[in-house]
């Protein structure tokens, strides 16, 4: 229960990161690697529309800027979900270890 709350603080708080946490800890639960991937989004739906309400609700959200990603991303995101299911576990487990070491990497030099 209190991780659940952490990673939608997280994910509301930075805007991101809360799906890596929630993967790693499904995954620590004993959910299959691919599982705990496609279960962290069902996740991010619902944590990402309560953190979008309150952005939306306190005029900080910059609509104009992130409607130009939408369209894209929905088409990267079902070929990601499709993608998922064909990738052996290792390559799935190295794409992700590296997203997020470069992602450290550039917060931290930034």
């Amino acid at each position: 229960m209190l991780w659940g709350l952490f990673i939608g603080l997280v994910g509301g708080f930075f805007g991101a990161g809360g799906g890596c946490l929630a993967v790693a800890l499904l995954q620590k639960q004993g959910l299959p690697p691919k599982d705990s991937h496609a279960a962290s989004l069902a996740l991010m739906l619902p944590i990402s529309a309560a953190s979008l309400g309150v952005y939306a609700f306190h005029g900080s959200l910059p609509w104009t800027h992130g409607i130009v990603l939408l369209l894209p991303a929905l088409i990267g995101s079902a070929l990601g979900a499709w993608a998922l299911k064909k990738i052996p576990l290792l390559l799935l487990k190295f794409l992700f270890s590296s997203l997020i070491l470069y992602s450290s990497v550039r917060i931290l030099l930034s």
